[in-house]
């Protein structure tokens, strides 16, 4: 489902329907982010989740945000609500976080951000809930039960979708876009470090491509 970027604020769910897979992305240089991001969206991959597991993450949102408009960049790995003010700044327009707390959740609606919180757990799920939010990335998805805890989790909270990240990969995000609660996955194969290390624009278009194809339920 292509979102219509001009039409408003995103919403998580918006995030999370526009393409099947949301690239996880490590940058450390700068002169990369806007390459990058031109080849994501000529694959047809608009919704980029840059990780602040980098000093240079920051200036890298900002180039993205400033250079490439077709492209709709968020910062993953935000882990308080200084992490959220800083992003805003920066112009990310969604955020992920590796967990949930209140004071994240809290910075990202004064911010107008949508939020895509990591769980690992029921009660991880009801706490987020209770804050508002439904849409939420389980993470570490293989390490915390994988396919088998999606399906469980279906039952008791069949109002909540689903956006499984770590160890997801080419081979397997078709068994999980498969599942009835997972509207997309994320991943870091559509960003070989090869690929960034030596500027293949081309291959990471290609794999684009190939994640913009997966089919989901």
């Amino acid at each position: 489902m292509k979102i219509d970027l001009a039409a408003g604020p995103l919403t998580a769910l918006q995030v999370m329907q526009d393409a099947a897979v949301i690239p996880v992305i490590v940058l450390t240089d700068v002169a990369h982010a806007v390459p990058l991001a031109r080849a994501l969206v000529a694959g047809g991959i608009r919704m980029l989740e840059v990780t602040l597991r980098t000093p240079q993450a920051l200036a890298c949102i900002e180039a993205i945000a400033r250079d490439v408009p077709e492209a709709v960049v968020g910062a993953g790995t935000a882990r308080s609500a200084a992490d959220v003010q800083a992003c805003a700044m920066a112009g990310a327009r969604f955020i992920v976080s590796p967990g949930y707390t209140h004071a994240v959740g809290a910075a990202c609606r004064d911010a107008h951000l949508p939020l895509l919180p990591g769980v690992a757990t029921a009660s991880e799920i009801m706490a987020a809930q209770e804050d508002g939010f439904t849409e939420l990335k389980f993470f570490p998805a293989l390490q915390a039960g994988g396919l088998a805890m999606l399906k469980a989790w279906n039952g008791p909270f069949g109002d909540v979708k689903f956006c499984p990240t770590g160890g997801i990969t080419a081979a397997n995000a078709v068994d999980f876009l498969a599942l009835p609660n997972v509207v997309c996955v994320g991943g870091s194969w559509l960003v070989p470090i090869d690929a960034l290390a030596r500027g293949d624009w081309s291959r990471v278009t290609e794999l684009a491509r190939h994640a913009r194809a997966l089919p989901r339920s």
